[in-house]
């Protein structure tokens, strides 16, 4: 284990090493910044690349700027190679023991692991060290999974945890990164591009493509195929395909079925169903399910899917016809997922409302579209608005130019000012 200390100090603060933090990502670190200093696990989900393994080394450059001493943090990745000897609970309290010896730190440890699903019954490391009086640990975890947490041994961590879902850049971080001013222009761009973090130091199309590629191969072989022991990979892969190209719509399963039917491809109910909820724990793609607004309940059946990350339709499947008012509309949904909201498709009347979204006691009612310059499109989004009858918040989102006054108590978004819109709200 030495060895290991030893070749893991490149990845640490302790010899005042230079990390590389990337781009600051305060929406999340502010937030994260706010639980620090309890025994609370700190949990990041999200998918691969999104941006994870730099926020928890922000986390950690801020604690050192604070006064924490270099030789107080372990960072831990399990994609590195120095790490791939660490399978098992046993051999992470190994590695710990060993870098309390060698480093000697006083006072709180604050650990940090990132992709800590690859390690064999993980939560009773992270439960003893997290609870433990005697040498106190703060610690920090981040995984690809959505189910990360809900396993049978995640039990243990009931109540003890707070977790932090991580989504690709913002349009707000996306201006950041690129110095554009935020409008009409850089937000087209930005919807009809990718917010990966990576993909902002690749200076052409092609290797974006590439990358964009690559990562989605990693998701499907290495957290889908060897994870469930998928058969058919390549229904797999065409399935994946199919949600690309169907996002924003509503699809059944049975929708599926046929779809592949008719291409001569043998499927079943129960095969789809898993491998769209393998698809979904990998933060590939989100399902939002319809909703009553009558009702205040959700409807079994139909559903939408949106894309986590829109480079999979702009670079892979751009050639499919999907068109710019669905990216918009993928993009809203994940500036509301991204600020904390539960995400619904409403039903009022036989009418639809794009998205019901639910955090706490708020609840707003959202109608996407591209532009409202035609009465017929402005009739249309507004319609299903004003058949709701409760009192909660109405708006119409759309990538005009100018701000349009509000419409029987339904007021308008223009597209790149709902994040700021987003934010005053919570």
């Amino acid at each position: 284990m030495i060895e290991i200390i030893n070749s893991i100090r490149k990845y640490n603060f302790w010899d005042d090493n230079p990390i590389d933090s990337g781009y600051s990502r305060t929406f999340y670190t502010n937030k994260i910044d706010q639980y620090v200093g309890n025994k609370l696990v700190k949990v990041l989900v999200g998918q691969r690349r999104a941006g994870k393994s730099y926020i928890l080394r922000q986390i950690a450059a801020k604690l050192v700027s604070e006064g924490v001493k270099h030789e107080n943090i372990l960072y831990v990745n399990k994609e590195y190679m120095e790490f791939t000897t660490l399978r098992s609970a046993a051999e992470l309290e190994q590695l710990y023991k060993t870098y309390r010896q060698e480093l000697k730190p006083t006072g709180k440890v604050y650990i940090f692991m990132d992709e800590i699903q690859n390690v064999d019954e993980w939560e009773r490391f992270v439960n003893s060290h997290s609870q433990d009086f005697a040498e106190p640990c703060e610690l920090f975890i981040s995984g690809s999974n959505s189910k990360l947490l809900s396993g049978e041994l995640a039990t243990l961590l009931s109540g003890r945890y707070v977790e932090f879902e991580v989504f690709p850049f913002s349009y707000t971080e996306y201006c950041g990164i690129t110095r554009q001013e935020m409008g009409t222009e850089s937000y087209k761009k930005f919807i009809q591009s990718g917010a990966l973090p990576e993909l902002f130091n690749l200076p052409n199309d092609e290797m974006k493509q590439n990358y964009v590629s690559s990562i989605k191969d990693t998701v499907m072989l290495r957290d889908i195929v060897g994870r469930y022991n998928i058969k058919d990979v390549k229904l797999l892969d065409d399935l994946f395909v199919y949600l690309v190209n169907t996002a924003s719509n509503l699809i059944s399963i049975i929708n599926i079925i046929n779809y592949f039917t008719s291409k001569k491809r043998k499927t079943n109910y129960e095969t789809l169903s898993s491998y769209i909820n393998y698809l979904e724990n990998t933060f590939l793609v989100h399902r939002a399910e319809r909703y009553n607004i009558k009702g205040k309940d959700t409807i079994s059946g139909n559903s939408k899917y949106y894309l986590n990350d829109l480079s999979y339709r702009n670079y892979l499947y751009a050639g499919y016809g999907y068109g710019i008012g669905y990216l918009l509309e993928n993009a809203v949904y994940l500036s509301l997922r991204r600020a904390g909201y539960q995400v619904y498709v409403g039903t009022i009347k036989g009418a639809e409302v794009d998205f019901v979204a639910i955090k706490g006691e708020q609840r707003l009612y959202l109608q996407v579209a591209l532009h409202l310059t035609e009465e017929q499109t402005v009739e249309r989004e507004y319609r299903s608005l004003k058949l709701i009858e409760d009192n909660f918040e109405k708006y119409v989102i759309s990538m005009d130019d100018y701000k349009f006054p509000t419409n029987e108590g339904i007021g308008h978004i223009s597209a790149w000012n709902l994040d700021e819109f987003l934010n005053k709200k919570s």
